[in-house]
């Protein structure tokens, strides 16, 4: 997710509350697809914090602002029908929490160090939960500052206290990944928040290593700890490989149903420096981010792994077509989940090729995915356009792929159980508004979310597939939902979902009188 392509499609929203509108989109719920739709999927995406492109929209916001804000950006996740949100917390080596170990983040204040006057991080995990969806961490390990004078840096930042940590390079601070002690303390940073926090899943974007020059100087560093390797790219990307090790390792010990992925840049390597990479011509991420995103799933290092595929089908140098079935191929096997990063930014964006400028561009990519088994669904970049949906582009993937709701994914980790205990219709009653549900746990845990079916009378009940599920309630003890298409030959059973997305067993089902 290169941040100069970000800033220059960024719109800026100035004092947009949760009331803001939302281009409502068509509900075409065709029989056919209906049929056809997967019950899980990720539909997700990103909400950026660096340089104030999504959220908060500019610094210095009231946290009433910044709150308002944050449910705004909910109400466009659940009118695009999506199920998780990434979210970016930790952008520079700073926080959206009370972290003992970085600083606030000046995105918030305008000032790192700042206190906002309340826990950004503890609203938008709670909010998002309370509309049913998904939160994942978005973290970057190494970035400390977009500009590149430590005296800038909050005075009790790390790198002013360590300054031999961090390397000024591209008009930008970083910390040194070749240092033990600073992939010890990146990684205690970020666990801090999964820790403290109802997270969902921990993410790293794709800047590792900022590029493959000896212009980062890490000379020092590769002196005291490279020896055993036989030059100084392989050293660097076995410290981003032990990062990525490490990171899965204490996500599992200590949250073990916590989602740990990583967005890479949609190249490994091409087929014309290794016979194994993709047909393509583009950008290296083993080569010029030392990131080894191939051998991260191969090795079964990740949980999923989302790369940005920010190309239109059809590019010569780096075709979707062409990247789809290859890291369909890398997935296979592996236990690693698949979720493809789309492109909603470059919709209509001056200087893209003509595909881009047609609104159906997306929903194609979609529907090619769909061929592709191991694809388990799509986050787009960002949060602004996927709101803005330019010449309909959005709409038209909603329209197409999304007729029905759709649960998150389950890790293939955490498949073999399910959560204990039939939830209960307490009450199915016709109102003026439709047919009221009451619905109610039996487990010892209060599921996460509840997944109302909705069969015809004499009908066969199918949780494996979305062919009858009708909505997803944010769950609780009790929670109620309301079918305005309920009708007189509607029989309803619900499910229980865990924080691992894995459902119960269903209820005795349940007519409205």
């Amino acid at each position: 997710m290169a941040v100069s392509s970000r800033l220059a499609r960024r719109t800026v929203l100035r004092g947009l509350t949760a009331a803001a509108a939302v281009p409502l989109l068509p509900d075409l719920a065709h029989a056919g697809a209906a049929e056809a739709a997967p019950l899980r999927q990720m539909r997700g995406m990103w909400i950026a914090s660096v340089a104030n492109i999504n959220w908060p929209s500019r610094p210095g916001l009231t946290p009433d602002q910044q709150r308002a804000e944050y449910l705004a950006w909910l109400d466009v996740a659940v009118a695009r029908k999506l199920n998780s949100v990434f979210v970016q917390i930790r952008p520079t080596a700073d926080a959206f929490w009370p972290s003992p170990y970085e600083p606030w983040s000046q995105y918030l204040t305008g000032t790192q160090g700042r206190d906002p006057g309340y826990d950004p991080l503890k609203f938008a995990v709670t909010e998002t939960h309370r509309r049913g969806l998904a939160f994942h961490g978005w973290f970057n390990p190494y970035r400390v500052s977009m500009q590149a004078d430590p005296a800038q840096l909050h005075p009790d930042h790390p790198g002013r206290r360590h300054p031999d940590w961090i390397v000024a390079y591209g008009g930008r601070l970083y910390y040194n990944p070749g240092m033990p002690e600073v992939r010890r303390f990146v990684q205690d940073a970020m666990m801090d928040a999964v820790l403290r926090y109802d997270l969902d899943g921990l993410h790293f974007d794709d800047y590792f290593y900022p590029v493959n020059t000896t212009a980062f100087d890490d000379a020092a560093a590769f002196a005291a700890h490279g020896g055993g390797f036989p030059d100084l790219a392989s050293w660097r990307r076995n410290n981003v490989d032990l990062l990525v090790r490490e990171m899965q390792q204490r996500v599992r010990r200590a949250k073990p149903h916590v989602a740990w992925g990583i967005s890479p840049s949609g190249i490994w390597r091409n087929k014309g420096t290794d016979p194994l990479g993709s047909d393509t011509n583009g950008s290296q991420s083993y080569d010029n981010l030392h990131a080894d995103t191939r051998g991260w799933v191969r090795k079964g290092w990740l949980d999923y792994i989302a790369p940005q595929l920010y190309w239109n089908i059809g590019l010569p140098v780096a075709d979707y077509a062409k990247l789809v079935p290859w890291w369909a191929g890398v997935a296979a096997g592996t236990g690693v989940q698949l979720w493809i990063g789309q492109a909603a930014y470059k919709v209509a964006l001056a200087g893209q090729p003509a595909q881009w400028f047609e609104p159906g561009e997306l929903s194609s990519h979609l529907t090619l995915n769909a061929a592709h088994p191991e694809i388990g669904g799509d986050v787009f970049y960002n949060a602004n356009d996927v709101r803005e949906d330019r010449i309909g582009s959005i709409g038209r993937v909603v329209a197409d792929h999304y007729t029905r709701p759709a649960l998150p994914p389950v890790l293939p980790r955490l498949s073999g159980e399910r959560p204990a205990g039939r939830p209960l219709i307490t009450h199915a009653r016709r109102t003026g508004s439709g047919v009221e549900l009451g619905l109610l746990a039996t487990g010892r845990e209060a599921p996460r979310l509840y997944a109302v079916y909705r069969v015809a009378r004499r009908g066969t009940l199918d949780t494996d597939t979305a062919r009858d599920l009708v909505a997803l309630v944010p769950g609780g003890r009790t929670a109620s939902w309301t079918d305005p298409d309920g009708g007189r030959d509607a029989v309803y059973h619900v499910t229980a979902v865990d924080r691992a997305n894995r459902q119960s067993p269903p209820s005795l089902p349940r007519s409205p009188r």
